[in-house]
């Protein structure tokens, strides 16, 4: 009896490690594949607005950045700006476009704001940094978590350098920017943030170092412009949503190998040999 519980406790042991073992990829890779829905749900949303109205709202974006930029933009008492939540929110999720970083495979919805629950499943705009809209005298700020257990977001963006490109896609109209500048900084260190004159540019910004997070990573790309066009990046569809062959793979193998590991559990015992009736009455009669 005893061997036999201890063999449902090795497998249940067994259970518990393949569990931890597998838990951060599968959890990234149902991250990616939520987060490509919504990139397809926006795509779509924007799809039906005409052009006129595309226009309108990448224009009402624009005025947004030079009233930022001139410094007309002003927070009310609680520190929010009055219409920035409603500027480009053409699904109603707060989503305002996504990123594309093809450099180390990223590709997330962009939400208005930075609060935890936006972080946790997406990159999120400081909100008084320009909007992704790019333009003269620019310089829009993303945030995104990284080392998260349940998806990696911004936890390969420390393998970015210098000529890396990522883009930024709002409204259908996809800017491309190259990376000039990697810094670590901390927290309150923002002069890297602020609107250069002349200039277009978006930073992205994560916790470093890993675990640690006492400091920020900036990552900064500028607008390219100068002889290059924006090249659009491939659109992910929910057709073509994919999983990566050696998930597959492992959740084939897992229930194969829990099943073998349990039926040895439960009828791997070594039955006793039974005694052959001679030799009981020899036993007996010796007792007797």
């Amino acid at each position: 009896m005893k061997q036999h519980l201890w063999r449902i406790l090795i497998a249940l042991l067994v259970i518990a490690g393949l569990g931890l073992i597998l838990y951060p990829i599968v959890s990234d890779q149902m991250h990616r594949s939520k987060a490509a829905v919504l990139i397809v749900e926006y795509t779509d949303e924007v799809q039906k607005k005409n052009e006129a109205e595309r226009k309108q709202m990448l224009q009402d974006a624009m005025d947004y950045n030079t009233r930022l930029a001139d410094g007309s933009v002003l927070p009310d008492e609680e520190g929010n700006v009055p219409g920035y939540d409603s500027i480009l929110d053409v699904t109603g999720t707060g989503i305002m476009g996504y990123l594309d970083i093809e450099r180390i495979g990223v590709q997330l919805p962009i939400y208005h704001g930075t609060d935890n629950g936006v972080l946790q499943i997406g990159v999120g705009h400081i909100n008084y940094s320009s909007l992704p809209v790019g333009g003269e005298s620019a310089h829009c700020v993303l945030s995104g978590h990284r080392g998260l257990p349940s998806a990696k977001l911004f936890t390969d963006l420390p393998e970015l350098a210098i000529g890396d490109e990522f883009t930024i896609t709002v409204m259908g109209r996809v800017m491309t920017y190259r990376v000039d500048q990697i810094k670590t900084v901390l927290p309150t260190e923002l002069d890297d943030l602020q609107i250069v004159e002349g200039k277009d540019y978006c930073t992205l910004v994560t916790c470093t170092p890993y675990g640690v997070n006492s400091h920020r990573l900036l990552v900064r790309g500028e607008r390219v412009l100068d002889g290059e066009v924006d090249r659009p990046r491939v659109m992910v569809t929910n057709e073509a949503i994919q999983v990566e062959p050696f998930i597959v793979a492992t959740f084939l193998a897992v229930p194969l190998l829990l099943g073998v590991i349990i039926f040895v559990s439960l009828h791997g015992r070594e039955k006793k040999p039974r005694k052959k009736e001679g030799e009981v009455h020899e036993k007996s009669e010796t007792l007797q």
